[in-house]
């Protein structure tokens, strides 16, 4: 008797776990009927789907066969109808599209007087195709990136650096300009001594009366040239004094000519009343 006959066939195994082969399942393991299922390839919607099945069998996108395109979607659609339904609408929405599509190439073409081709129905398809695969492109592009906290982390060492301060170069202008400055703000301090003048209203209003005793006098002559200038305006506060106090007469004999100025009688007999009690 051969022993190899007699040996027991080696059990298939159906797992590893820890580097061990698992022959036998317990018989007491539960698998619950959801727990194993088909992963289908995930897709972001309809025209990424039919956009796979175009470019796995490299058909010009240009140029779309509907009816091979349209099977091996509906395909798909029924796996993902057995497993997903309520996420296969949109999906079931872009069946019918193809459908329509398969079914307007099948018809007859009619000629037009303009002898014009008529227009494809997959034109449409077409542009959202094309228009989908560039979108989705940039994106792998984008995504292909480094992006921060994915590929690579941010180190962050705080470093003092002490940069020289460069001083704005100074010109001749603008020493000059500076010197300019300096100058007319010194003219805003100059200093000036004000001397204070002793001068009465009433010795000027004395003096006033003694002048015009000897005879009326223009208003130029009872003021000399060499007066200062508060000599000046005291005798004119004296010359308003006598004016209001009705000695003297001011008058103007014509137009723009020049004043004049005399006693009033009343002050002629005051003078004459000192002289005599003086003499």
């Amino acid at each position: 008797m051969n022993p190899a006959a007699s040996a027991p066939a080696a059990q298939p195994t159906l797992a590893w776990i820890f580097g061990q082969p698992v022959t036998d399942l317990p018989q007491d393991l539960f698998i619950p009927p959801d727990a194993l299922k088909v992963v289908l390839s995930s897709f972001q919607g309809p025209l990424d789907l039919l956009l796979y099945l175009i470019r796995k069998q490299n058909i010009d996108v240009l140029d779309i066969p509907m009816t091979q395109i349209t099977e091996q979607y509906l395909a798909y659609i029924a796996q993902m109808e057995a497993n997903q339904f309520d996420l296969a609408a949109e999906y079931l929405l872009m069946a019918a599209v193809l459908i329509e599509i398969k079914s307007r190439l099948l018809l007859p073409q009619t000629v037009s007087a303009e002898d014009e081709e008529p227009a494809d129905p997959r034109a449409e398809l077409v542009r959202r195709l094309l228009a989908y695969e560039q979108m989705k492109l940039a994106a792998q592009g984008l995504d292909a990136l480094p992006r921060a906290g994915r590929d690579f982390a941010w180190a962050y060492l705080p470093l003092e650096i002490a940069a020289e301060v460069k001083l704005p170069e100074v010109q001749l202008a603008d020493l000059t300009q500076a010197w300019l400055a300096i100058l007319s703000r010194a003219k805003h301090h100059k200093s000036h001594e004000v001397v204070q003048e002793t001068i009465s209203v009433r010795a000027q209003m004395s003096a006033i009366l003694r002048r015009l005793n000897q005879g009326g006098c223009r208003f130029s002559q009872l003021f000399s040239a060499e007066c200062t200038p508060a000599h000046l305006v005291v005798g004119f506060i004296a010359l308003l004094e006598l004016a209001k106090e009705g000695l003297v007469c001011i008058v103007q004999p014509e137009n723009y000519s020049e004043i004049e100025i005399a006693l009033n009688q009343t002050a002629q007999d005051t003078v004459a009343a000192n002289r005599s009690e003086n003499g």
